[in-house]
């Protein structure tokens, strides 16, 4: 090579940049002296620049160049159409030049009259969901659901259906909610949109008790759950036909009944609260639930059940006039009146030497009745009965005999 042309002294480094960035290619010439650099669009050969000079008619680009080494070529809000080769050369003979790429790249973007909007459809029914995604690279595509449960596609519980088309077979309820469409490619950002899928059917029922148990002055409450979507009306009845309350809101029809409906999603639950059960209030209760595409109704049955046992109490001032008597009565047994006591002249020994028979019940006999502690006198006290007075009188005559008649006689 001679040393005395031009050389290029380095590769143009390929750029890559997002759609509506700023490019910038370099050419780095050693030696040019007189020759000159121009730049070239290789695909469409056409001459975008010469030397100091613009040929082309495209505004958004420009040169530069440092020293008459470093030549550049700017390139202002890249569009799709810039992606391609650019040639740098040298007009020695036989000419030199480099070439670099240009890569742009395009974030992913959703081809709005090729995706899917808000569906509504029957249970049962087939369903194809769209979503058209464009950018470059091509996007990658995959349909979820948006509060990330599984989605049963085709017999298959999957978390993620990758490509633009997610068609569901016999949807039901269970497959109602938002879907999300995502497109990403690499080039930030990635993108999504959101589908809602309703799933239309007439209403379902249940009931968690179908018999109920309460006793009267009891509060009790109904249950019943229901599903259905268009939301439906939800009320209950009477064993006769009479409406307690109607709609779907929590309502209060004077102080006997309460109606509460708390509703997720296409479920709604119902509770009749039942306040102070009376005697007219047992029977059967009907929960009716309806809309555009039908209606159902269950039974829940009220019957009385008996009152829990209740603890009794003696009253405290029973109880306290109970163990005044009681202790009264032990008084009664020991304070005998004195009309009967002659304690004071009775003589211990006067039985062992005389004989007389005592007065008293006899100690240790079993055959007198307890009830009849109340006539028994005290411990120690004769006690003489106004039944047992002429012998009484026939004793005290026989000691007036022993102790005066007798020692008169023997005088």
């Amino acid at each position: 090579a001679d040393s005395s042309l031009p050389i290029l002294a380095e590769p143009i480094q390929n750029v890559t940049v997002s759609v509506g960035r700023d490019a910038l290619l370099a050419c780095v010439v050693d030696n040019l002296q007189n020759y000159k650099v121009a730049w070239v669009r290789v695909d469409t050969q056409t001459i975008i620049s010469i030397h100091h000079n613009v040929i082309t008619q495209n505004p958004r680009i420009s040169l530069s160049y440092t020293d008459h080494r470093t030549w550049y070529l700017h390139i202002k809000h890249v569009q799709e159409i810039d992606r391609g080769w650019y040639m740098c050369q040298v007009n020695t003979d036989p000419m030199r030049s480099r070439q670099g790429y240009l890569q742009v790249v395009v974030p992913p973007s959703f081809v709005t009259k090729e995706t899917s909007t808000d569906m509504v459809v029957r249970e049962a029914s087939n369903v194809t969901l769209t979503c058209k995604a464009i950018g470059y690279p091509e996007p990658y595509v995959m349909w979820q659901r948006e509060d990330g449960q599984n989605i049963n596609y085709n017999g298959e519980s999957v978390n993620v259906v990758n490509g633009e088309v997610l068609h569901i077979t016999k949807i039901s309820r269970l497959h109602m909610g938002a879907y999300l469409c995502i497109a990403a490619n690499g080039v930030p950002p990635r993108v999504s949109t959101r589908v809602l899928l309703k799933v239309q059917f007439p209403p379902m029922l249940s009931i968690p008790n179908q018999l109920e148990g309460a006793y009267v002055g009891q509060d009790v409450t109904l249950e019943c759950h229901t599903e259905a979507y268009p939301d439906s009306i939800n009320y209950w009845t009477t064993e006769h036909g009479d409406m307690i309350v109607s709609g779907n809101y929590r309502s209060v029809v004077g102080n006997k009944y309460e109606a509460i409906i708390t509703k997720n999603g296409y479920n709604q639950y119902m509770k009749l609260n039942i306040r102070n059960v009376g005697l007219k209030d047992f029977g059967s209760y009907k929960c009716v639930a309806q809309n555009s595409l039908g209606g159902t109704d269950g039974v829940i049955k009220l019957d009385e059940i008996p009152a829990p046992p209740t603890s009794t109490h003696i009253p405290s001032h029973v109880t306290s006039t109970v163990k005044k008597n009681v202790k009264n009565g032990n008084k009664k047994l020991h304070n005998r009146p004195n009309d009967y006591e002659v304690e004071e002249w009775r003589n211990p020994d006067y039985k062992r030497e005389y004989g007389i028979p005592s007065m008293r019940p006899d100690e240790g006999n079993d055959d007198i009745d307890d009830d009849s502690g109340d006539d028994l006198p005290s411990s120690g006290a004769l006690s003489i009965a106004p039944a047992s007075c002429p012998e009484v009188a026939i004793s005290l005559v026989f000691v007036l005999f022993s102790h005066v008649l007798v020692p008169v006689a023997r005088r």
